[in-house]
């Protein structure tokens, strides 16, 4: 069984934040909501993370521990209200309700699980992407253009750096809806072809070029400007 960390103010325990828990024979370390926990217990598989009862000190803590700090991925604990309040940016790996049955907490702490597993083993993705004139610091958060840093928005930013990590794929509006905005968007393609406009006019006329629109398709990362490509705008 794995061995977890949850992080919460309430007394009692497991018990009292994720009842389903004590049934599934894993070792719980409980402590309390800080960063200094992390440290203590660096052990541990995942981090159980009590945010019901202050989502605003969740979200912090949770954005922390996802950030550049080595750390276990994150299970939110919600109660039921607190799903309208939580997005992707959080940077959690899964939430759960505090009323979950047990076989839904152990089938969410697997997945978990498996994907840090495979997220270890892909070392293929460079936190440095260069493109010609453009350059992306995956971990800065940064895009330059001739040494110019690029205003972007989260979301214009990691359009653009999925886009740049698949050069030469053309990646249909649901695509890039699915793998860029998530499972959990609700909106029309046609987002993707306003973000892909504006990532083009901050790109400015001489490197608009570098995303391509392939008719009825969707679009392409292309550095090298294929003649007739990126000429078609959404």
């Amino acid at each position: 069984m794995a061995e977890l960390l949850m992080l919460t103010a309430e007394p009692g325990g497991v018990a009292r934040v994720l009842p389903s828990l004590t049934l599934l024979g894993h070792q719980v370390q409980v402590a309390p909501m800080s960063p200094s926990s992390i440290v203590e217990h660096g052990d541990a598989a995942a981090v159980v993370l009590d945010a019901r009862k202050d989502l605003v000190a969740a979200r912090t803590l949770c954005r922390m521990l996802s950030g550049p700090v080595q750390a276990p991925p994150v299970l939110l604990v919600l109660a039921e209200g607190g799903f309208t309040a939580v997005s992707r940016t959080w940077g959690a790996a899964d939430v759960i309700l505090a009323s979950a049955g047990p076989a839904e907490v152990e089938a969410r702490l697997r997945m978990i699980a498996e994907t840090t597993r495979d997220e270890d083993r892909d070392t293929s993705t460079p936190e440095r992407l260069e493109a010609g004139d453009l350059v992306i610091d995956a971990s800065a958060y940064t895009a330059r253009v001739r040494g110019r840093v690029l205003d972007l928005t989260y979301k214009e930013f990691e359009l653009l750096k999925h886009l740049a990590q698949n050069p030469g794929r053309v990646l249909s509006r649901a695509q890039l809806l699915q793998e860029v905005w998530g499972y959990d968007y609700f909106g029309g393609t046609r987002t993707v072809d306003v973000h892909i406009r504006r990532l083009r006019a901050k790109l400015g006329n001489e490197h608009d070029h570098l995303i391509g629109t392939v008719r009825n398709v969707g679009y392409r990362f292309d550095p090298r400007g294929r003649d007739g490509v990126a000429a078609e705008t959404p």
